[in-house]
C-alpha cells in the first residue's frame, strides 16, 4: 500500500513539473532542428548565430527591413520603438526585437547602426545583416517570404513574426498594430505560463471607446513617430502645425511626402535634414483620411489656450499626484485610489484641455497593481507635465529616469523614483526642462 502511494505522489509530482516547465518534447519541432543557425552580424559589427545566440531560450519579435524603403519600413520600425518603450526595462532581459535587413549589400553594419540610432533604438533591439542567401533562409523559416508584388512599392509586407523559442508558441503580427497590444502580445501572452494567472475582466467594465475618424487616422499611422504637445519624438511635435503650416502645404505633405522631398521642396527638405534624414513614409492615405488627419490636429491647436495654466488652477492636481509620486516610491498603493480620483475631478474643471490628465487619472484609478499603477502614473505624468509647463509651482521638479526614459514631478532634489520605487529609489536626475516625450 505505502508503495502504491508512493506512486501516486510522484506520478502527481511529474504531472506537475510537465505542466509547469514546458518540455523539450513538446518545443522539439521549433528549435534548433527547425531554425537555421546561420551567420549574421549586428549592427556593432559581431557576428552572432541565428539559433543558438538569438533564439534559443529567448522571447523574440522579428521583422525584416530596409534602410532606404519610403513607406512601411520607417513606419514600423517607429512602431516597434514604442513597442519598446511599452516593455520598458524588459527589454534585453526576457524579451528581444531583430530587425533584419532584406538588402544586405546596401545595409553594412554602419547604416544599420545609423538607422537604429534615428529610431532610438535600446537594449535588446538588434538590427542584423548576413548574407542574402541566409537571411533569404531566415525569411521563409519564419513564413515572412512573400514573393514580389509589382503594385506593391514598399517590396514586402510589414509583418512581425514573434515567439517564444522555450514553449514553441510562434504567431505572426502585423508590425504598424498597436504598440499596446503588442507588447502585451509579445511580453506576456508568451511568457504567461512563467506568472500566476491574471484575473480576466469583463468587456463590459471597458471605458467606451469614443476616437473620431481624424483622432483614429492620427493615432494608427502618425503616433509612432509625433506627438502632440509633448515635445519632438522621431518627428516633429504637430501641436499648433496648424497654425506654423499652410493647411494646404500639410495635407500635400501628408499625402505624398516622398514626392515633395524628391521634387525639392524646401520645408521637406528642412525637415527631412533636421529630424537626422529619417524619411516620413507614404501611408497611401486617401484624399479624405488626409483631410480627417489635419481637421483633427486644427482642432487639437483650436483647444489650446496659450499659457493657460497657472499654478493656482494647476496645484489642486499637483498636490494628489504628489501623494502618487511618494506612494509609488515606497512600493505602495496606498491613498493611489483616491489621490486618482480627485486629480480627475480636478482636470474634468478645467475644460477639454485637461482630458488627457482626466482620462490617465481614470486609468490609474483601474489600477490593480503596482506594475499597472506606474504605468498608468507615466501617462498621467505625460499629461500633466505637458499641460501644465512652466506652471507646475515653487519647488516642484521634473526628474527623469534614463532606464525607462520616463518623467515624473517630484518636491524636493532628491531622487525618489516612482517607476522603480525601492528596487531603485535614486535611478534619475532632475531635469526641469520640458521633455522630449518618447511614451
Amino acid at each position: 500500500m505505502r508503495s502504491r502511494a508512493l506512486a501516486v505522489i510522484a506520478a502527481v509530482a511529474t504531472l506537475w513539473w510537465a505542466a509547469a516547465i514546458p518540455s523539450a518534447a513538446q518545443n522539439s519541432r521549433w528549435g534548433a532542428n527547425y531554425f537555421p543557425n546561420v551567420t549574421l552580424i549586428t549592427q556593432d559589427g559581431t557576428p552572432v548565430h541565428f539559433y543558438d545566440d538569438l533564439i534559443k531560450g529567448k522571447i523574440v519579435a522579428v521583422n525584416l527591413i530596409y534602410t532606404t524603403c519610403k513607406y512601411a519600413c520607417p513606419l514600423e520600425t517607429a512602431r516597434l520603438a514604442q513597442v519598446q518603450t511599452v516593455l520598458g526595462d524588459r527589454m534585453g532581459r526576457d524579451v528581444f526585437f531583430y530587425s533584419i535587413t532584406i538588402d544586405p549589400a546596401h545595409d553594412t553594419p554602419a547604416v544599420l547602426k545609423a538607422y537604429a540610432e534615428k529610431f532610438h533604438a535600446g537594449p535588446g533591439w538588434l538590427f542584423l545583416t548576413g548574407s542574402q542567401a541566409d537571411i533569404d533562409l531566415i525569411s521563409r523559416k519564419l513564413g515572412m517570404d512573400t514573393p514580389p508584388n509589382p503594385s506593391d512599392p514598399d517590396g514586402h509586407v510589414p509583418n512581425l513574426v514573434v515567439g517564444n523559442e522555450v514553449t514553441g508558441q510562434w504567431m505572426r503580427n502585423s508590425a504598424l498594430d498597436n504598440p499596446k497590444f503588442l507588447a502585451r502580445t509579445i511580453g506576456d501572452w508568451l511568457a504567461s505560463w512563467r506568472g500566476p494567472k491574471r484575473e480576466l475582466k469583463s468587456y463590459a467594465d471597458a471605458t467606451p471607446l469614443t476616437l473620431d475618424y481624424g483622432e483614429y487616422m492620427f493615432k494608427s499611422h502618425c503616433a509612432a513617430c509625433h506627438t502632440l504637445g509633448r515635445g519632438e519624438h522621431i518627428g516633429p511635435d504637430l501641436l499648433g502645425v496648424t497654425k506654423t503650416r499652410d493647411r494646404t502645404w500639410l495635407a500635400r505633405f501628408i499625402f505624398a511626402p516622398d514626392k515633395l522631398l524628391a521634387d525639392g521642396d524646401p520645408i521637406a527638405t528642412e525637415l527631412f535634414d533636421k529630424y537626422k534624414n529619417v524619411r516620413m513614409p507614404n501611408l497611401a492615405l486617401s484624399s479624405a483620411e488626409v483631410a480627417a488627419v489635419v481637421e483633427y490636429l486644427a482642432r487639437q491647436d483650436a483647444a489650446v489656450t496659450p499659457n493657460a495654466a497657472a499654478p493656482a488652477l494647476v496645484l489642486p492636481i499637483v498636490n494628489p499626484y504628489l501623494r502618487i509620486q511618494e506612494a509609488l516610491s515606497a512600493d505602495t498603493r496606498t491613498g493611489i485610489t483616491d489621490a486618482a480620483r480627485t486629480i480627475a475631478v480636478e482636470a474634468a474643471k478645467l475644460g477639454t484641455s485637461a482630458d488627457s490628465i482626466r482620462s490617465a487619472a481614470g486609468d490609474l484609478q483601474r489600477a490593480a497593481d503596482l506594475t499597472s499603477a506606474r504605468a498608468a502614473f507615466g501617462t498621467l505624468s505625460d499629461a500633466i507635465i505637458s499641460y501644465a509647463r512652466n506652471a507646475l509651482g515653487d519647488g516642484v521638479n521634473v526628474a527623469y529616469c534614463p532606464m525607462l526614459r520616463k518623467y515624473w514631478l517630484q518636491t524636493g532634489t532628491a531622487i525618489h523614483n516612482p517607476y522603480y520605487g525601492k528596487t531603485m529609489l535614486e535611478c534619475g536626475r532632475i531635469t526641469n526642462s520640458q521633455p522630449d516625450s518618447v511614451r
